[in-house]
């Protein structure tokens, strides 16, 4: 039987680096697409900014997986970088859904967020629920409408709305967690705003899925089947570091702080299931909150 050959954007993130590493421990090619030089076999070069990519290179790849996006947290939103939110999310989607069309991949697996969603308050989103309000949730129409060219021609699309991460290793517990250790753990205005998580376990788990199920095209939720307030959410993280959670920071120090951002990332969240993956037979490794965090906080960060 043929090794199957996966080709992975975005590669070295979080989520990208775990994928790669449980691809090859599975005895499947992992096919590396990076912006720098190749320095292996396994590596191939394109610079989604120009459009500069060989198509060629995918010809007989079983799938393409595109993870690429700059973190939305990772600074305050000014004009400039909310333009370089989108120009990292919608314009290597469009090359890849061009280059699966061009060397007739037949699926692609393109990230999104729950996000799309906007904020749901108390209201429960299952992926058929319509898209909402505010800048995230039109970037995530944008982006998903990016991949339209793989899914006019045929392939199978997988439109993966990750929510919040939880790692042992990076992502929001990286920034989270010595706060908490230290007491300084706080609910985020009345933290009554749901946050849907995924471990990073499940997360990948979930992607190899997708990669190898018929049954699962469109939007799918990749989020725990449980998602928390955020003073669950900060309660739980509490518990499982040994630290009291007194504190709460209001909304109005968010919005000094951070901006625009506060009131979208922090202060707003998604209610979201994962109905289609569980519809699909998907079983979770970590399905409640504490057995996620037990699994995120059970190693140091590096």
């Amino acid at each position: 039987m043929a090794t199957s050959i996966i080709a992975v954007a975005g590669s070295s993130g979080l989520i990208g680096s775990a994928l790669v590493y449980a691809l090859r421990a599975t005895n499947r090619r992992a096919l590396r697409i990076v912006r720098r030089p190749p320095s292996t076999a396994d590596e191939v070069f394109w610079n989604p900014d120009t459009g500069e990519f060989d198509a060629d290179v995918l010809r007989g790849v079983d799938a393409v997986v595109n993870l690429c996006g700059v973190n939305v947290g990772q600074k305050r939103w000014s004009g400039a970088f909310k333009q370089s939110l989108r120009d990292s999310r919608i314009d290597p989607t469009e090359v890849l859904a061009e280059a699966v069309v061009e060397a007739g991949v037949p699926v692609l697996v393109n990230a999104s967020a729950v996000g799309y969603y906007g904020d749901t308050r108390d209201r429960t989103a299952d992926e058929s629920a319509p898209p909402g309000e505010g800048f995230l949730a039109q970037l995530c129409q944008d982006w998903e409408a990016a991949t339209a060219p793989a899914i006019n021609d045929g392939a199978r699309v997988v439109l993966a709305r990750t929510g919040l991460v939880l790692s042992p290793s990076g992502g929001i517990l990286s920034r989270l967690r010595p706060l908490f250790s230290l007491g300084l753990g706080a609910r985020l205005g009345n933290g009554r705003q749901y946050m849907s998580w995924i471990t990073l376990e499940d997360e990948v788990r979930a992607l190899l899925f997708a990669i190898d199920n018929d049954a699962l095209s469109g939007p799918v939720n990749f989020t725990g089947p449980a998602p928390v307030t955020n003073a669950e959410f900060t309660a739980a993280l509490g518990r499982a570091v040994n630290r009291p959670t007194p504190l709460m920071v209001p909304g109005f120090a968010l919005r000094t702080l951070l901006g625009e951002f506060a009131d979208e990332g922090l202060l707003g969240g998604q209610r979201a299931i994962p109905a289609a993956l569980e519809r699909a037979g998907f079983q979770f490794r970590h399905n409640t909150i504490g057995e996620a965090l037990a699994f995120a906080t059970s190693t140091v960060e590096s």
